[in-house]
Order: structure tokens, then sequence, then C-alpha cells
């Protein structure tokens, strides 16, 4: 029987080229440690010798670390990315932690608002990044069984978890104000999921203010606090919970909204892939926007300014918010403290989608 050809190790690589195991190491682990001509002196013996770098699993078990973050998601991985925020924001965080060796690992909803609990005991990853998860989401707890440390992206706020989050609620009563100011009175709420389970339909304010998902709660609250502050009865708002963030599954609740009687003349959405959804219902049913119908979003992804007509909206840094959340993670991993929470400001972006009242 002929044996099996013994592939090139380490050893092997290091005598070849007439360095130390560390050097050789540096070369594929720490570049900015070696010259750029003695780092591709050492990958070109390399390819020669066959060597196909060192062993990740050995690697991981030296360091003890996975070299992995679990991103846990409160849906599924279609109807997340159909959401351009998120897309923005997981960009950003990869940028910030990928030079630093530390890989992604998702993980999508599936159970009350964010990933299977045994899927996050399961994961081989050193810290956990929640996005958007429900307050009470069991994922959570089992991030905190495993001792794993943990950098919340909006919501929960958590005692022992970093957060970084925007100022939901100064956004969406800003967004309400800028309404006001245009003269309208009959208003209409677009809704991301509250509840726990998805679904779609009618909301009362009062269900809506005890939702498990605080950035709703929250842009619940600052739409509210603008229309009693202009003597409008909140329980008089027609509000419509979607079970996703898509435009395809908007549409029926801005439908919906807009054949309220009252129709409102102006509809307040929760993110902007929503109010997409509600200028296209609204041109179906032979609105135009804005003279017969304003209509208003929250992100300021990259589609509000490509619009027809574009969206006025409440813009906040996804961006940076992505990258302070690699950055709080990296604190974490090197052993340092959990940090205070970091809420950025946000700031409404007036455009073409809004107007005033139609007589």
């Amino acid at each position: 029987m002929t044996g099996s050809r013994r592939q090139p190790t380490l050893d092997d690589l290091a005598r070849a080229v007439g360095v130390s195991r560390a050097t050789v190491s540096n070369a594929y682990n720490r570049p900015d440690q070696l010259s750029a001509q003695l780092r591709e002196r050492i990958l070109h013996t390399a390819r020669t010798l066959g060597y196909a770098g060192p062993n990740p699993t050995a690697r991981s078990l030296a360091r003890q670390r996975a070299g992995a973050i679990a991103f846990m998601l409160d849906t599924g991985l279609s109807a997340a990315f159909s959401d351009p925020a998120l897309s923005i924001t997981l960009d950003a965080l990869s940028s910030r932690v990928d030079p630093e060796g530390h890989a992604l690992l998702l993980l999508p909803g599936g159970e009350n608002g964010g990933p299977r609990v045994e899927r996050v005991l399961a994961a081989q990853a050193d810290l956990a990044v929640a996005y958007s998860l429900a307050d009470d989401a069991p994922a959570l707890d089992a991030v905190h069984e495993r001792g794993m440390p943990l950098v919340v992206i909006d919501h929960p706020v958590l005692p022992w978890g970093a957060r970084v989050g925007i100022d939901d609620r100064g956004g969406a009563a800003a967004a309400a104000r800028h309404l006001l100011d245009q003269g309208h009175r009959r208003f209409g709420v677009l809704s991301a999921q509250c509840l726990s389970q998805p679904r779609e339909g009618p909301l009362t304010m009062a269900e809506a203010a005890h939702g498990r998902f605080r950035d709703n709660r929250e842009r619940l609250a600052g739409y509210r606090e603008a229309l009693v502050a202009a003597d409008i009865d909140p329980e008089s708002v027609p509000i419509w919970e979607t079970s996703g963030l898509s435009r395809e599954q908007a549409m029926f609740g801005a439908r919906g909204l807009l054949d309220s009687a009252p129709r409102p003349t102006a509809l307040l959405c929760m993110s902007d892939e929503l109010a997409l959804a509600a200028i296209a219902a609204g041109r179906e049913r032979g609105l135009r926007v804005p003279e017969d119908l304003s209509v208003a979003g929250f992100d300021d992804a990259p589609p509000a300014r490509w619009s027809d007509p574009p969206l006025t909206t409440v813009r906040q840094d996804l961006v940076r918010k992505g990258s302070l959340a690699g950055e709080l993670g990296l604190a974490l991993l090197a052993g340092g403290p959990v940090p205070e929470p970091v809420t950025l400001g946000v700031e409404l972006v007036v455009r073409g989608s809004t107007g005033p009242a139609p007589i």
C-alpha cells in the first residue's frame, strides 16, 4: 500500500525560508510585524511547498478563541436582509472587526424574537451581537448562561451588555411635528412588528405601547407625544402592524390604513421600506404624493433618496452605529469592562414626499 504524502508543516516552511516559527506565524496572523518583502518570500515558499497555512482548528484551541462573532437576528435571513438599514449596519460592523481577524456567524431568528436557544448555546463564537431583539428573547438568556460578552445594537436594554442605539423617540416626534406644521390632522401609523409572533393587521395604541421591541415602542411614543401636544387624540390614529419590513409585506398594511375612514392625509412609517410601500399603495389608489398624501419614513437608507418623490425621513448614522458596535465588541474581547450605553443622535431630512395638508 502506498502511503499518502505527508503535508508540509509550519516547521518545514520555517526551515525552508530560514526564519523562526514565530516569523512564519506572523506572516499569516500579524502581517504588520513583517516587511512586505519578507512576508511575500514566506508566502511564495509556502505555495512552492504546498503549505496551506496554519490549521484554524488548532489555532483556535491554542488561543482558546473561536475567532467568530455571533450576530443574532430577530427574524429569518430573507426578511432581515430586505431591510437596507440592517445591511449597512452589518457591513460597517464587519469592516471594523474583520481586520482584527473576527468572522461573523449569522444566527437568524426563529424563537420569540431571536435565534433558537440551542443554536446560541452551540455557536462557536467569542462574542454575541444582538440586533434589535425582543426584550425577553430566550436567546439573550442563553448568551448570559454561557458567560459570553454581548453588544446590543438598538435594543433591548440589558445591564450586563454593551449597547449602541439612537434617539428613536426624538426622531419620531420630529417627523410627526413636521407633518403637524404642514397642517395635517388625520394621521395613520405603519408599524414594524410589535408583538411576539409575526402577524399583520390593526393594532390598538395600548397594544403597541406594550410591544416587545423597544425601538417600536419609543417611536410610537414620539409620535404620540407630538400628537398630544397638538391636541390630537392618539387613540383616534389608526395603527397597522406589519409582519416584516419588506415593501411587499408593508403594502397590505398601507392599504389598510388608506382604507380607514376618514382617510389619513399623512402616514408616519417606522422605516423607509414601510414608507416606500405606503407611497406605492397611495399611487395604487390614485393618490398623489405629497398633494393628497404625505409620507414620512425612518432610517434614511439609500432608497429614501432614490424614491419618487424622494422620501422625507429621520436620518440615523447607520455606518457609525455598526462601526461603533464593532469597537465595543473588540473592547470586550480585549477584556475591558462593559462600557456605558451610547445613544447616537438623529436628524429629520425633509424631501419631496411631504407637503401641506390637502384642503
